[in-house]
């Protein structure tokens, strides 16, 4: 995969799906603010960041969800100062490179639904084949986007439950393609939970946005 390629959709696709700015004015602007300082990954730097990466990169940094849970969707991007975000989805891993417009990707892998076992192992997105828009569930998306290691599993997974086979650039795309239907629904089955939980507390909905 054309490391640059995958840049270039990142930044101009998620310029538009994530309504990032840099517009803070230098008066007002904190230490912490703007790309890259704000949205730094976390974790210290790591030449071998896709070893135990699950124990590296226990929760998503961009929704909190648990990636050994979702070890199936998860990806783990490392760029070209070894720092790497570990995601629970390609939802999640397109906002990571949209933050990080000042970092290169050096490498890029996604859990491979090919291979058997509890938790998926990972295989870099430039071998994987992915499954756009097929029955089985998604992650972070009603678009479901599942990565497999091999064309026979991938294949096979198609004439199962449908879905159209794609690249890594083309299932990055349409990651961001999806990305403002999905915030919005992600939204507000967080809103509707949030309001569940109130009203099992036995407490008005509306103090829900209360400090």
């Amino acid at each position: 995969m054309d490391r640059r390629a995958a840049l270039k959709t990142a930044l101009l696709a998620g310029a538009v799906s994530v309504g990032f700015t840099r517009h803070v004015h230098a008066q007002q602007a904190c230490p912490g603010d703007g790309t890259p300082l704000q949205f730094i990954p976390k974790k210290p730097s790591d030449p071998q960041a896709n070893a135990n990466d699950i124990e590296k990169y226990a929760k998503c940094p961009y929704c909190g969800m648990d990636r050994k849970q979702y070890h199936h969707s998860r990806m783990l991007v490392q760029y070209s100062d070894d720092l790497a975000d570990g995601t629970c989805s390609l939802h999640c891993a397109a906002i990571s490179l949209s933050l990080n417009i000042d970092r290169e990707p050096k490498a890029m892998w996604v859990g491979d639904n090919a291979a058997p076992g509890d938790v998926k192992p990972l295989v870099e997105v430039d071998k994987a084949i992915f499954l756009v828009g097929s029955k089985l569930p998604g992650v972070m998306t009603a678009n479901s986007k599942v990565a497999y290691g091999t064309e026979d599993a991938a294949k096979a997974a198609q004439a199962a439950n449908g879905g159209e086979l794609v690249k890594f650039d083309q299932a990055l795309l349409a990651a961001y393609t999806d990305m403002s239907k999905d915030v919005s629904r992600i939204r507000k089955n967080r809103a509707e939970r949030r309001k569940r939980m109130m009203e099992q507390q036995g407490k008005p909905a509306a103090m829900e946005h209360k400090h």
